[in-house]
């Protein structure tokens, strides 16, 4: 039933289907914004927690975890909300969740 409705509400268009990631836009997001302390997947200001796959798994860094960092910050790094927006975050989130699985 509730797959039904939910089905129903995309096609009146009540709610919006979610969209695929745009990793080259969340790329060029990266690079404008994050690439200082970033490049190549590194971390200048704390090299342990570098955005590696296996830094990454190490911390529990998910796509959510990612998204949530990104927009709040913690500890050395800004919290991009007002400055980045939500479709902004989610896809440098997935750019960086691509680019770990390639090995940067």
């Amino acid at each position: 039933m509730t797959v039904l409705l939910t089905m129903v509400m995309v096609v009146v268009g009540w709610i919006q289907p979610a969209q695929a990631a745009d990793l080259a836009h969340g790329g060029k997001v990266f690079g404008a914004n994050c690439a200082a302390c970033h490049a190549g997947g590194r971390n200048v200001v704390v090299a342990s927690k570098s955005l590696k796959k296996t830094d990454l798994e190490k911390y529990g860094m998910d796509l959510a975890g990612i998204v949530y960092q990104v927009t709040n910050g913690k500890n050395a790094m800004p919290a991009f909300k007002g400055r980045l927006s939500a479709a902004d975050i989610e896809d440098v989130a997935n750019f960086v969740v691509a680019q770990a699985e390639k090995g940067w």
